[in-house]
């Protein structure tokens, strides 16, 4: 029974690891995010990443822990919250950012004024891989 957790552990940290080149096909997205520069933590509990945004686009995404790396703010949920997030149609309480916080599957923390001013951003680009890794699936 563990390599179901297991399988869901890394089926998360591949779909974050393909975010990026996600959000290069999707120019509206970036252009909503042209504003926003900053270094956050996002991803997984076990396995954050740390991700460097310059001018709405992903430069540098990075596998934490890094050492001596600083992050403006934190949002990470544990990998079947995001599972549940990725569905097509995903149920009440695991369709949004907040509403995961406010379950206890996420957490968001450290200064939230870069995530709160550019929230539509962070859902709409936490949200790719409903739309890509079911249409390569």
């Amino acid at each position: 029974m563990s390599s179901a957790p297991d399988a869901v552990d890394a089926a998360v940290i591949e779909a974050f690891s393909r975010i990026p080149v996600w959000l290069e096909r999707s120019e509206a997205l970036v252009a909503r995010g042209r504003y926003l520069d900053c270094d956050c933590l996002l991803g997984p509990v076990e396995q954050p990443f740390h991700v460097a945004i310059r001018s709405g686009r992903i430069v540098d995404l990075t596998p934490a822990p890094v050492l001596m790396r600083s992050w403006r703010f934190s949002y990470r949920a544990t990998s079947p919250a995001w599972a549940h997030y990725w569905q097509p149609m995903p149920r009440p309480g695991w369709h949004d950012l907040l509403a995961l916080t406010k379950r206890g599957e996420a957490v968001l923390e450290g200064d939230l004024h870069s995530f709160m001013a550019n929230l539509q951003y962070f859902k709409d680009l936490l949200a790719l891989p409903r739309q890509y890794a079911r249409a390569a699936a």
